[in-house]
C-alpha cells in the first residue's frame, strides 16, 4: 500500500528533524568536550600526535579537523556532522534491505528505514560529536560492497571503519575469518588488507592502549550490558518490550499469515534465510559478539554503545525476513498496529536524553559544563579537576557566541596550590565540577579541604541544579572585616 509507504517516510522525516532541531539543545557532555580538544588542533600533525594517547583511531577525528577549517568549534558544528552521517547512513540500510529482500522488496526498504531513523539506537547518536554515526555508515557501506561482491571498495572502506573504531575493526577480522571459512578468498583477502591501516595504528599507539587503566571504565560482560544493549535498542522498558515483541510476531505467524511456496519447501526456505544472514553481514557481527564478550571475561571491551555497529547487519535482515511473510488482511492490520504502538514509544524514547525538555536545563549524559561555563565566565579565580574540559566548554561557548571571553582560564589543583601560597589569596575563589553529587565528591573533596586548610570558607552554589556542583569559597579573615 502506497500510502503506509509515504507514513512511513514522513515518520522517518520527523524523527531526523526533531533530532535536528535538538541540535543545541543541550550542552557538550565530556565525551563530546574531548572531541573539541582532539580534532580542533592547530595543525594535522598536532592531531595525530594528540591521539597517539587516545582510546580511538584517528579517522573521525581527523574528519572533524578538515570540518573544523572552515566551521567554528561550537556544539552545533559538531553535531551537525553527525547527524549528516546519519541520514547517509539510514538511506544506505534501507537501500540493503531491498536489495536483501527475496519478495515485496519496497516493504523491506519500509521497515528498514522506521528501524534506521527511528529506532533509539540510531537516533542517540544522530546528533552526538562522536564517531558512532560514520561507524553506522561506513558499515553499512562495507555490507553493501560485500554483499556485491566488490572487493576492492569492499576493502577501502573496511579500512575507513576499522580507522573510525575499534569494533570497526573487531567486526571485519570476524567477517574475514567468516569468508575465509567459507572459501571466499577474495573477499577475505579484501578485508585483510583493509584491516592493515588500523592494525598500524595500533601498534603506533600501543603504549597507550595497553596501559593498565585504559578502558577502565568499561567493567566485565553482566545482566546489566544486555539490558543496556537492548534499552538502546527497544527503548523503556526493553525486556517486557522484547517479549511482547516475540509473541506479536509468533502470533503472526501462527494466525496471520496465508501458506505460501516456500511452506511447501521448508529446507529451500531455511537455506535462503541462512543465505540472507550470511550476505547481510549478519552471521560474521554475531561472531564478532560472540568473540567480544568472551574476551571481555578477561579483558572488559564489551560496552553497550559500540554495539551499533550491529544495526548496518540486523536491520536489512530483520527487514527483509518481516517483509517476506505472506501476510492476511488480519495480518497486516495486526502487524500496522504493533509497528505503530512501538514508533510511537520510540518518540518519546529516543530523544529522552536529547531533549532537556522538563528536566534540568541544559543536561546530557549527566553533565552540565555550559551552565558552569556561563556562569562563572567573569570570575577571575576558577578552578577545578576537569580544567581542561571546562576550557574547552569555555572556547564552545564564546565560539557560539553564548558568553564573552573569559577573564581567565580554569585552573587545576597545582594553579590552586600556588595561589593560596601568596602572601595576599583573592578573597573569594569558586571550584566547580560536573556530574551528580555522588560522582563528584572524590574529586572536589581533596580542593575542598586545601582552601579549608588555607582560610576559607565554601558553600555550595547553584544548588538548584544538580549536575552542575559549583562550591563558592570566602576567605574567613575577609568575611570577619565586613567586606561585601
Amino acid at each position: 500500500m502506497k500510502w503506509l509507504r509515504w507514513l512511513a517516510m514522513v515518520c522517518c522525516a520527523a524523527f531526523a528533524l526533531r533530532a535536528l532541531s535538538l541540535i543545541d539543545a543541550t550542552g557538550l557532555w565530556s565525551d563530546e568536550l574531548y572531541t573539541v580538544g582532539k580534532s580542533f588542533q592547530p595543525s594535522f600533525s598536532a592531531l595525530l600526535a594528540m591521539l597517539r594517547q587516545d582510546t580511538h583511531p584517528p579517522l573521525y577525528y581527523g574528519l572533524v579537523w578538515l570540518w573544523g577549517q572552515w566551521a567554528a568549534p561550537t556544539a552545533l558544528n559538531l553535531r551537525l556532522l553527525s547527524w549528516l552521517f546519519y541520514l547517509a547512513g539510514g538511506v544506505v540500510i534501507t537501500l540493503q534491505a531491498g536489495a536483501l529482500a527475496l519478495d515485496r522488496p519496497r516493504r523491506a526498504m519500509t521497515l528498514a528505514a522506521l528501524l534506521a531513523f527511528c529506532s533509539p539506537y540510531p537516533v542517540r547518536f544522530a546528533i552526538e560529536g562522536k564517531g558512532y554515526a560514520l561507524l553506522v555508515l561506513l558499515v553499512a557501506l562495507a555490507w553493501w560492497f560485500r554483499q556485491r561482491q566488490q572487493r576492492w571498495a569492499y576493502g577501502g572502506v573496511v579500512a575507513l571503519a576499522a580507522l573510525t573504531h575499534y569494533y570497526g575493526l573487531f567486526l571485519f577480522a570476524s567477517a574475514l575469518v567468516w569468508d575465509a571459512w567459507r572459501g571466499r578468498r577474495g573477499l577475505a583477502l579484501s578485508a585483510a588488507v583493509g584491516l592493515i591501516p588500523a592494525v598500524l595504528w595500533m601498534v603506533l599507539a600501543s603504549a597507550y592502549l595497553l596501559r593498565s587503566g585504559t578502558g577502565a571504565w568499561i567493567g566485565p560482560p553482566d545482566f546489566a550490558l544486555l539490558e543496556d544493549s537492548l534499552a538502546r535498542a527497544l527503548g523503556l522498558w526493553p525486556l517486557p518490550k522484547l517479549v511482547l515483541l516475540l509473541l506479536s510476531v509468533w502470533a503472526i505467524l501462527q494466525w496471520g499469515t496465508a501458506s505460501s511456496a516456500l511452506e511447501a519447501k521448508p529446507a529451500l526456505k531455511s537455506e535462503l534465510q541462512a543465505t540472507a544472514a550470511d550476505r547481510s553481514g549478519l552471521l560474521p557481527s554475531l561472531g564478532m559478539v560472540a568473540a567480544v564478550v568472551l574476551i571481555s571475561y578477561w579483558k572488559p571491551l564489551a560496552f553497550s554503545r559500540y554495539f551499533v555497529v550491529l544495526l548496518p547487519a540486523l536491520i536489512p535482515w530483520l527487514a527483509a525476513q518481516a517483509a517476506s511473510w505472506s501476510l492476511t488482511r488480519v495480518g497486516q492490520r495486526f502487524a500496522a498496529l504493533v509497528l505503530a504502538l512501538l514508533v510511537l514509544s520510540w518518540w518519546w524514547h529516543a530523544f529522552a536524553e536529547l531533549d532537556p525538555g522538563g528536566r534540568d536545563w541544559g543536561v546530557r549524559e549527566g553533565d552540565q559544563f555550559q551552565l558552569v561555563s556561563r556562569s562563572l565566565a567573569s570570575e577571575p579565580h576558577r578552578f577545578s579537576r576537569r580544567e581542561r574540559l571546562f576550557n574547552l566548554s569555555d572556547r564552545t561557548e564564546v565560539a557560539a557566541g553564548r558568553m564573552d571571553s573569559p577573564v581567565s582560564a580554569w585552573g587545576d589543583a597545582g594553579a590552586l596550590a600556588r595561589l593560596l601560597s601568596r602572601p595576599a589569596p583573592p578573597p573569594v575563589l569558586w571550584l566547580a565540577d560536573s556530574g551528580d553529587v555522588d560522582g563528584v565528591r572524590p574529586r572536589l573533596k581533596p580542593m575542598l579541604r586545601q582552601v579549608d586548610a588555607a582560610g576559607y570558607r565554601c558553600a555550595p552554589w547553584l544548588e538548584q541544579e544538580p549536575y552542575a556542583q559549583v562550591w563558592r569559597c570566602e576567605r574567613l579573615q575577609f568575611q570577619a572585616e565586613g567586606q561585601p
